[in-house]
């Protein structure tokens, strides 16, 4: 796997990257790529990421201008700056990918959203683009990192645990919408609220489909951006799940799923607790603690967490 450098969370100049391979970002907000005041809000704000979209954001007869806004947006920022922007292209069986890397790769995005990942083999596809346009703007090679967009087609749902060891790819999330479309659906939501079966099935593949993979997994979007509330208890309940972090489409949601996946001082305290007992204990498989039993996966939870604040 590629080298994964560190990207800076906004307001706190804290690194976003936890231990070993695995990449962390809070926040992921879209800023459409045909709108320079937008992408300059965005990038402005708190968010620790930014994906400036050349997809679903732009229409067909805009790309290509959309290409020279953000090639030129890029350019404009600082370096270190860059690090935090990415860009998402078209998918790879449409006419635009080419293009679209050709034009943003020579400005240095921090990475590339691929939308519509079919699998491994497109991952593998897009490394081979990246390498040689890498080359060509004198780029390090396998600088550009890569979040996969899985579970967005039909075909996808059954590829989502391909991912181990391909080029690049750091992350993994999935998208409800272009799913149902996929499927002839008229709707994927539940009377309540919640998502119906198949989109549940896409949420779990992918979280699966990152932990085999030993990336990180992020929830998909919130679609109705004015309601926070549901937008924190939805983001707290895929942080316990094992997520890591959330699409945003708007900076009113940054804050709030910043919050959400940021570990509050109490789970800090007690994860160090727990490895503080261990540590005390060295060579013990299982300790009893407050009438409970810990073994080894506590432990690895404890320490992952207390790594992603600290960003070693």
């Amino acid at each position: 796997m590629s080298r994964i450098g560190k990207t800076l969370n906004r307001g706190t100049g804290e690194p976003v990257v936890g231990t070993g391979e695995t990449f962390i970002a809070r926040s992921w907000l879209f800023a459409p790529g045909d709108s320079e005041r937008k992408m300059g809000k965005a990038a402005d704000g708190s968010a620790d990421i930014v994906v400036l979209d050349l997809e679903d954001a732009v229409a067909e007869d805009g790309k290509r201008k959309a290409r020279t806004m953000i090639s030129d947006f890029l350019a404009a920022r600082p370096r270190e700056d860059r690090t935090r922007l990415w860009v998402r292209v078209n998918p790879l069986d449409g006419p635009h990918t080419l293009a679209d890397l050709a034009a943003v790769i020579p400005a240095q995005p921090g990475g590339i959203m691929l939308p519509k990942a079919r699998g491994r083999a497109d991952a593998e596809t897009l490394d081979h683009y990246l390498s040689a346009l890498e080359v060509a703007a004198d780029l390090e090679q396998g600088s550009t990192k890569v979040i996969v967009l899985v579970a967005e087609t039909a075909e996808a749902m059954f590829t989502t645990g391909t991912y181990k060891g391909a080029p690049r790819v750091v992350a993994m999330t999935w998208g409800a919408e272009d799913l149902a479309d996929a499927v002839g659906a008229t709707e994927n939501r539940n009377p309540d609220g919640s998502y119906g079966f198949t989109y549940e099935l896409a949420r779990s593949l992918c979280l699966l489909g990152a932990a085999a993979a030993g990336v990180a997994p992020v929830e998909t979007i919130q679609g109705d951006f004015r309601d926070l509330q549901g937008l924190r208890e939805r983001a707290e309940k895929v942080r316990r799940d094992g997520y890591r972090g959330m699409l945003a489409i708007h900076p009113d949601q940054v804050d709030v799923i910043n919050a959400a996946f940021t570990p509050t001082a109490e789970e800090l305290a007690e994860a160090q607790e727990i490895v503080d007992l261990f540590a005390a204990h060295p060579g013990v498989g299982a300790i009893g603690h407050k009438g409970a039993m810990l073994d080894r996966p506590h432990l690895a939870r404890a320490q992952t967490l207390l790594a992603s604040r600290n960003g070693v």
